[in-house]
């Protein structure tokens, strides 16, 4: 009989609660910008609590303005898949607020 505890909590509770801890250290660390027209409008490398890397987040021009999407890679079928995703709309807002900033900035 196994008599440990889960206290791991459910991935769904923490989306849900609005006092989730915010997620550590969100930093952009590097910023390759794109010459040109197109919507694409910068590359960047967004390093977490000093111990994750994400490389090619990208700065895009849509519609509405500017927004921050995660890597991709391509499927067999095709279509274009998220590699990296957040998995709160908090989390999603905090990437995308930090990136834009970074990209704002210089």
């Amino acid at each position: 009989m196994n008599t440990r505890q889960n206290t791991r909590q459910a991935p769904e509770a923490s989306r849900t609660n609005p006092t989730a801890p915010k997620p550590a250290g969100l930093t952009v660390k590097r910023i390759n910008r794109m010459d040109g027209t197109g919507n694409l409008k910068a590359f960047c490398d967004l390093e977490i609590a000093e111990a994750f890397l994400i490389k090619g987040v990208r700065v895009v021009e849509g519609k509405n303005g500017l927004f921050v999407s995660m890597p991709q890679e391509q499927g067999k079928d095709g279509n274009w898949y998220d590699t990296v995703f957040p998995l709160s709309k908090e989390v999603r807002q905090q990437v995308s607020e930090a990136v834009l900033a970074a990209y704002q900035a210089g």
